[in-house]
């Protein structure tokens, strides 16, 4: 027995400025919107959807869930991401994964962007 993901769902207290920062941050089309929920995807061919709920409280705490999202130019993508609102918290570097930066949206939820590694020929 099995279950699929088919949405990753974060509680915002912003839907409209969560629909917009990461429609532009990750390029996806607005699938359904309505004053509760929105739903953006899907992030990958047949993979899950992103999804918004409504909440009347923010943030508190660091999140427990989180996305990694693969760029070309780490640099040049966090200036992207601060220019819609966001904010560059902290770079990491560990053993060997590629190094990253850990990036929050406007209301404070953390992501990770790191450059993706081309296999080796």
């Amino acid at each position: 027995m099995q279950g699929t993901v088919t949405t990753v769902m974060h509680d915002t207290a912003d839907l409209e400025q969560a629909v917009g920062f990461w429609t532009k941050v990750l390029g996806l089309e607005v699938l359904y919107n309505d004053e509760r929920y929105a739903y953006l995807g899907p992030m990958t061919e047949g993979g899950p959807h992103l999804g918004f709920q409504q909440v009347p409280e923010g943030k508190e705490a660091k999140n427990r869930l989180h996305l990694d999202i693969a760029v070309e130019d780490r640099e040049a993508f966090a200036a992207y991401v601060i220019s819609l609102g966001g904010s560059h918290l902290y770079e990491h570097q560990e053993g060997e994964f590629p190094p990253w930066t850990t990036m929050a949206d406007p209301e404070g939820n953390e992501f990770c962007i790191y450059e993706q590694q081309q296999p080796e020929e």
